[in-house]
């Protein structure tokens, strides 16, 4: 039986990938989190109440903030890890954009703490696997007919994503130098159940639940929404559970470094437009809405966003849900549990 460490384990996608594991696994599993703006022990609380008491013991949570190393107190409340997901970060662009500091802080100095800690776990008794997830983000705006690679290049565009990019590169730093097991992903505008109601798909929920205008970010014309390639939290669960089942092997990419990298990508690209009125339709209501240049007026966030999920479906997955379903399923589930839509 393995023992998986998972970092922000109280976070959204984080708690999704827990649920999956105690689901599709007999592994035990530990969640380290500070419990900030980001998580939230009560999302823990609502996947184990219809856990079974087996379940419910195989979880372990354990308090710390990663600013700080992982001490000897806190290594033995951990015992024994096999493989550890490192999903902790800040990850709210606009606060990055407010306190650049201390995203840099969680997310660069955070990350150099949990590669500390692996390296010295795969010194001692060996580490299976290191998980950094990192963000669509890094690569930057992406131009109509651009989709991004893997090792493509990076392009920050705003302190969020710099901070990110900086906690890859240690980690792929980590592999090549102290020869550590490392893997990396790229997820994009990952959605579901729980979800911070700040975030784009909840927000329109609720607005269009209670029949507010909704917000459409697009170009300075105003006729062009932003686009993206929304993935539901189960399906980037289940996209990491295939990579770690599979055991990839590191090779060297064009320049010379190992470390695997992944993007994990949505079956489809949508505009917000589009988004929202599939959310209005699931509800039985018409869309108020009101296109607004807020690319313009906020740098730092981009219009699209975009990336190639063929390497992962040469390898051999890709979401078996269509997207319009997974919607459906997130709006319908929202109405029902109401409170987790409520600012």
């Amino acid at each position: 039986m393995k023992r998986v460490l998972i970092t922000g384990g109280a976070g959204f996608i984080a708690h999704h990938l827990i649920k999956y594991l105690l689901k599709n696994t007999d592994w035990d599993i530990i969640s380290l989190d500070r419990l900030d703006y980001s998580g939230n022990l009560n999302r823990l609380d609502n996947i184990l109440s219809n856990s079974s008491k087996k379940e419910k013991s195989r979880v372990k949570i354990v308090f710390h903030d990663l600013k700080s190393e992982i001490n000897p107190w806190i290594k033995k409340e951990l015992g024994k890890i096999d493989i550890i997901l490192h999903l902790a970060a800040g990850s709210h662009v606009d606060r990055s954009i407010d306190f650049p500091m201390e995203f840099v802080l969680d997310n660069v100095v955070g990350t150099a703490n949990i590669l500390e800690y692996a390296r010295s776990i795969h010194a001692s008794t060996g580490l299976d696997r290191f998980v950094y997830f990192s963000t669509d983000e890094v690569f930057g705006p992406a131009p109509k007919g651009v989709d991004y690679k893997e090792n493509d290049r990076y392009n920050s565009t705003n302190p969020y994503s710099a901070s990110k990019a900086g906690g890859e590169e240690l980690s792929v730093a980590y592999e090549n130098t102290y020869g550590l097991p490392v893997y990396i992903t790229h997820t994009m505008n990952v959605f579901g159940e729980r979800q911070h109601p700040e975030k784009f798909i909840p927000m329109c929920i609720k607005k269009i639940r209670d029949g507010q205008k909704v917000t459409i970010h697009s170009d300075k014309s105003k006729k062009i929404p932003g686009s993206r390639h929304y993935i539901h939290a189960e399906d980037v669960a289940e996209a990491i559970y295939f990579l770690l089942a599979n055991k990839i092997e590191s090779k060297t990419d064009y320049g010379g470094a190992k470390c695997p990298k992944f993007n994990i990508v949505g079956s489809e690209e949508i505009d917000n437009l589009e988004l929202a009125k599939i959310i209005a339709s699931c509800q039985g209501k018409e869309l108020n809405y009101e296109m607004v240049d807020f690319h313009s007026s906020r740098p730092g966030h981009d219009l699209r966003y975009s990336l190639s999920g063929e390497k992962m479906k040469q390898l051999g997955w890709q979401p078996s849900i269509k997207l319009t379903r997974r919607i459906q399923q997130v709006v319908q589930w929202s109405l029902k549990n109401y409170e987790w839509i409520e600012m």
